[in-house]
């Protein structure tokens, strides 16, 4: 019974999530079309007191309510920085409908088939849903980045070659693009597109620089606006930039090596309280109630809780090694 509520929970989810995406689809395209032919339709607004009698649009009037939310707590650009570090063609509106779908989805599921003293936690798992988004995006984009550093020092030493072999460096940026895989060949056809379109080559850099935080591509940008300003051989430069890199993806390896035994111990002591918790759950499920079913026992769960996040954060703080 309950599986079966379970999987009529999920499917009303997903109809209701496609639903909203399509009918945001269709807004979003509505609105483009009337903006490419001229016929977007204005309301005229009676201004206030010294506001100069401005016109509000109507479809400013009627905004999406998760960019309404991402605006009001400034958290849009952010949003939309994540998603396009990760390669994804989401939009942030979508994301923030999709973790809000997740999150009552989830929480009518868990209320549903928690007992009626536990149905106050239904909150837990729902909130959990609704991060599970957020988490696929920034796993997304720290995968994406890594095989982005991975990549840099052969595209250093590609530029060099390509240099010595007389082609320019904006050639040779675009040259990337051929000659290697996403996502470092989309990031620069993108600066080189941007600087062919007319952008000056050290903005297109720095907007490089914002869209990869890699303290690599920093040193990068560096060294080449440098070497604008002041002369060199930039090939040279680029050469021992990548020798750099490569001594640091070394030193790096090498230290994971050395501190894998301390972040196998904060991982194995963070999860020693979780499985007595679930033997004490099947042996003497009468002590653990008390835990969620009294208030003194909810308090000391959730002081419980928190320490134990505390320490695994403090433990995967000392393990973790700037290079």
């Amino acid at each position: 019974m309950f599986l079966l509520i379970a999987i009529a929970v999920w499917a009303c989810a997903l109809v209701i999530w496609w639903i909203c995406s399509n009918a945001f689809r269709h807004s979003d395209l509505d609105k483009l079309k009337s903006r490419l032919t001229g016929t977007t339709k204005t309301k005229a607004v009676k201004a206030a007191p010294g506001s100069g009698g401005s016109l509000i649009h109507t479809e400013e009037k009627n905004q999406l309510l998760a960019t309404k939310f991402l605006r009001r707590f400034q958290l849009q650009s952010k949003l939309q920085e994540i998603i396009e570090q990760a390669g994804m063609k989401w939009s942030t509106h979508r994301l923030v409908n999709t973790s809000l779908v997740a999150v009552v989805a989830v929480g009518a599921l868990a209320w549903m088939m928690l007992p009626g003293q536990l149905q106050r936690f239904a909150w837990i798992p729902a909130l959990a849903a609704g991060a599970f988004p957020l988490l696929y995006v920034l796993r997304k984009r720290r995968a994406r980045m890594r095989k982005f550093e991975e990549q840099f020092p052969d595209s250093l030493e590609f530029v060099s070659r390509s240099m010595r072999a007389g082609h320019a460096f904006s050639v040779s940026l675009e040259m990337i693009h051929r000659e290697f895989q996403e996502p470092l060949a989309g990031e620069f056809r993108r600066t080189f597109e941007e600087h062919n379109l007319g952008l000056p080559l050290d903005v297109a850099l720095q907007k490089l620089a914002k869209r990869v935080p890699s303290l690599d591509v920093h040193f990068f940008v560096s060294a080449v606006l440098l070497q604008k300003r002041t002369g060199g051989n930039l090939a040279e430069i680029l050469d021992k930039l990548a020798y750099v890199i490569r001594e640091r993806f070394k030193l790096r390896g090498r230290i994971r090596a050395i501190s894998a035994h301390g972040r196998m111990t904060g991982l194995a002591l963070s999860c020693i309280p979780i499985g007595v918790a679930v033997l004490m759950f099947y042996t003497n499920p009468d002590y653990v109630r008390f835990f969620f079913l009294d208030d003194v026992g909810n308090i000391m769960l959730g002081c419980a809780v928190s320490l134990q996040i505390i320490g695994y954060l403090i433990m995967r703080q000392i393990t973790k090694i700037e290079v």
